[in-house]
């Protein structure tokens, strides 16, 4: 079913891993935030191995079961704090694109209600890498349903 392995090209994606590893290790952004942004970019484009390895990321950092199952429809629940709110509305138009006019001003100034400017950069930086991911384990058509997190990040 896969196309090609992409551990087996492992070194080539070294510079993605290293974001990922700089993002997360910066600390502007709270650890079950990354998870949710993840999930939520991976929903959006369909990944499979993707969905597998951050649901399972999300759980062992301590998110709910409750917030995963509903993480597509989070406009419609009470569940996700405003700045949560915010960043996945950012993560929907990032990784949408429905024009060049997107990420309006507003969605900008809510963003930044809840975020310093150094953790927006990370959050933009973390949805592009993680739009990288899908379409790399799209194109590979990585399986997924076997992921084991090593350790919480």
């Amino acid at each position: 079913m896969s196309r090609f392995s992409i551990q087996r090209h492992y070194a080539t994606m070294q510079p993605l891993i290293q974001l990922g590893q700089e993002i997360r290790g910066r600390g502007h952004l709270d650890g079950k935030l990354v998870e949710l942004v993840l999930m939520r970019c991976s929903q959006i484009n369909g990944c499979a191995f993707c969905l597998d390895m951050h649901s399972k990321d999300a759980r062992a950092a301590g998110e709910t079961e409750q917030r995963l199952y509903l993480l597509s429809a989070w406009r419609e629940t009470a569940l996700y704090s405003e700045s949560e709110q915010a960043a996945l509305a950012l993560a929907e138009e990032l990784t949408e694109l429905p024009s060049h006019e997107s990420v309006s001003d507003a969605l900008y100034e809510r963003v930044r209600q809840h975020f310093e400017e150094a953790a927006v950069v990370d959050l933009v930086l973390l949805i592009g890498m993680i739009n990288t991911w899908n379409r790399l384990n799209i194109a590979a058509r990585t399986v997924g349903g076997n992921y084991k997190p090593v350790a919480h990040h």
